[in-house]
Parts: C-alpha cells; structure tokens; sequence
C-alpha cells in the first residue's frame, strides 16, 4: 500500500508519499498562498524521487476542509483530476482532525479541541481524542461558531489559528500546523479499511455553507 497525501487547505502546501511503514517523500513550502504554483511540481519530484507512477498508488488522501476557502478547492481539484486521469480511490480527511494529529506529533497531545479561524469572527472547531492506533478520533461534529459560542465548546488543550482568538493568552498555538505527514498518517489508518470513495466524491468541505446553530437555536430545537 502506497499512499499520495496532499495538504494545501492552510496558507502552506505539502506533499506526502507513504507506505505502512514508511515516509518515502515529504516537501513542504511554507510560502504563504503560493500552493497553484507548487502542488503539482512537488508531487512530480515526490514520484521521480520515490520512482513510483500515480497509477501505482493504493488512493490518493487530501484535506477536505474546512479551512481556507482557496487552499481547500486547489486540493479537491488536484486530488480529483489526478485520481480520475489513474482511476484510483481518494481519501478525504478532516482539515481539523489533521490539525489535531499534528497536535500530537508536535507536543504529544492526546486530547485536543482544534480551531482554526474562518475570518468574518468566526472559527471551525472540532474535539478530538488519541486512540489505540495513535490516531486523533473526533468526539464531537465540527462547527463553524462564533467566539463567544466557541468558548462554550471547549473541551480540552485548544490548539490551531483560531484558538488565541477565543483565549488570547495561547498565541503560541498558532505555531501548530497540519501538514500531509498528518493527512497520510489519518489515511493510511483508512486505507487499511478501505475507507475510501471514488474520485467524485474529492469534495471540500465548507462549513461556511452548512453553519452550526448557534446555542439559543439548538435550545429552540429541543424544545
């Protein structure tokens, strides 16, 4: 098993060639919005380096969302042009449930509430937990909420872009970022499943589109 993981859903782009055991290829440019210019030269020096073929791999893994408007519709195209054009499966993966994983490969977290910002003073926002595989599992739906809201979701360590903008002591949470080694290590443990879709179904995630309801909504609801 072979995975192609690509991660541009942020400011910064990368790329990933894995297998079960092995990272044989990682590139990352931390260039802000240059991801049209870089994605598809790196997955070409990704194969070249590694000597494999895109119709040789198991199933290509991108981030889905949310996340940043234009990062998250680069990524569903390229995954979705290069999977059709080698008839391979795709794998899409929670943009937050990278940022937690990153959250445990960088500081050892093993329970985190990813936020990232959505602009407009709002933030995405999911929970998550390690499980027996070392993969961060969701414990609750993402959300797309205000900061006011927001801060009654916490659960635990808060980490990613939109968590000084709830708390704003933890500035230096920004630093975490996800990148593809998150996004082909959330595969990789799908892929063994075959939890996979065909190249159709490479779609972004916009929560933007589908907005949580707000507290005094999901009351309202109940009642």
């Amino acid at each position: 098993m072979k995975l192609l993981a690509l991660e541009t859903a942020n400011e910064q782009c990368s790329v990933s060639i894995v297998d079960p055991t092995t990272t044989l290829f990682f590139q990352q440019d931390d260039r802000a919005k240059a991801q049209t210019q870089t994605i598809l030269p790196m997955i070409e020096q990704g194969l070249a380096q590694t000597k494999l073929e895109l119709s040789g791999l198991t199933a290509i893994a991108f981030s889905c969302g949310p996340g940043s408007f234009s990062g998250v519709r680069i990524n569903a195209a390229v995954t979705q042009a290069l999977a059709w054009a080698n008839d391979l499966p795709v794998i899409p993966v929670s943009t937050l449930q990278a940022l937690a994983q990153a959250a445990f490969r960088e500081l050892q977290l093993t329970e985190v509430t990813a936020v990232l910002d959505a602009r407009m003073k709002e933030v995405y926002m999911a929970s998550y937990q390690l499980d027996a595989q070392q993969i961060m599992q969701p414990v609750d739906q993402e959300k797309m909420l205000n900061y006011q809201d927001a801060a009654e979701y916490l659960k635990y360590s808060l980490v990613g872009s939109g968590a000084a903008l709830i708390q704003p002591e933890l500035e230096q949470s920004k630093k975490i970022n996800a990148n593809a080694l998150d996004i082909a290590k959330i595969a990789g443990f799908l892929a063994q499943q075959k939890q996979w879709v065909d190249a159709e179904h490479a779609l972004p995630v916009y929560l933007r589109d589908n907005a949580w309801k707000k507290l005094s909504e999901q009351g309202k609801a109940a009642n």
